[in-house]
């Protein structure tokens, strides 16, 4: 069993240290200890996404992730779906809760707003990113978390970038969304036909 210790490693190097391993020595057991939750959430996703049967362990101060190959990766099948898919595929990325600059409570409701309004892109609405002050958008007390959880259940994929949770001190707080990190974020960005940065 390949064991990768992680401790004290900023997002994204925990996965990127467990993508490396799989990729360069082809291993069926893998055993990853990290120190914090959005760290534990990744790597174990990434290890799934990638056909190994995963399971987590808290232990004292740490997370031990343990992955056992066992089936073809989850990205590859979906990648295979998403080229039968042939509607367009458009990344929204929020790096704030307002738009704009010079009257704040304008940005707020302009944000409002433009939540709103993304239906209107029908099923091209493929991802929405929400990175930096954006993820201050799925806490309570956000206006706009009763229609990105309604989004979340009609089946948009809501990513929350982790380290910027853990730096406002939100990551419990979080009521939507996928605890995600800049390896996923940038795997979006290459799938999507077009990103629209906000």
């Amino acid at each position: 069993m390949k064991e990768i210790d992680a401790r004290g490693l900023a997002c994204p190097a925990p996965v990127l240290n467990t993508k490396a391993a799989i990729e360069e020595e082809h291993i069926n057991y893998l055993k990853i200890i990290v120190d914090n939750e959005p760290a534990m959430e990744n790597v174990y996703r990434f290890l799934e996404h990638n056909g190994y049967k995963t399971a987590t362990d808290q232990r004292d101060d740490c997370y031990i992730i343990t992955g056992e190959l066992s089936a073809a990766p989850l990205k590859q099948v979906k990648e295979s779906a998403v080229k039968k898919n042939e509607e367009k595929k458009i990344m929204v990325m929020c790096a704030t809760d307002r738009i704009g600059f010079g009257d704040n409570e304008l940005g707020l409701k302009l944000m409002i707003s433009f939540i709103k309004t993304l239906k209107e892109m029908g099923p091209e609405l493929w991802r929405l990113v929400l990175v930096n002050n954006g993820v201050k958008m799925v806490v309570d007390g956000s206006d706009v978390l009763p229609i990105l959880k309604e989004y979340a259940r009609q089946g948009l994929q809501i990513m929350v970038c982790g380290t910027c949770l853990t730096h406002f001190n939100l990551l419990d707080k979080k009521q939507v969304g996928e605890t995600t990190n800049m390896l996923d974020i940038i795997t979006a960005m290459q799938l999507a036909d077009k990103v629209i940065n906000i």
